[in-house]
């Protein structure tokens, strides 16, 4: 399994946007084949910040969904936005 954790910075001018966009971007994410959970949450103690978790049966699932994610509309959204993520291979 592939465990992503981490965060995601919206600066306060973008952060309607992203808001806006981010159901879409976690429906399309959890009906991904390999998906076995993804969430995104706001951080009560970091305005702006999102709180990231996911977690994909294996590689191939976890690859499939960087490459999706790179051509959606999530990406144009976000581009430039500051992200700080852990990714562990839990099967090693």
């Amino acid at each position: 399994m592939i465990k992503l954790t981490g965060y995601i910075d919206v600066p306060a001018d973008r952060l309607a946007a992203v808001s806006e966009a981010l159901p879409k971007h976690i429906a399309l994410t959890r009906a991904e084949a390999g998906c076995l959970s993804f969430e995104v949450t706001p951080d009560a103690s970091h305005t702006g910040r999102f709180q990231v978790s996911e977690l994909f049966v294996d590689r191939t699932a976890f690859d499939a969904h960087q490459s999706r994610t790179k051509m959606s509309d999530w990406a144009k959204t976000t581009d430039g936005i500051p992200r700080t993520y852990q990714i562990e291979d839990l099967t090693e």
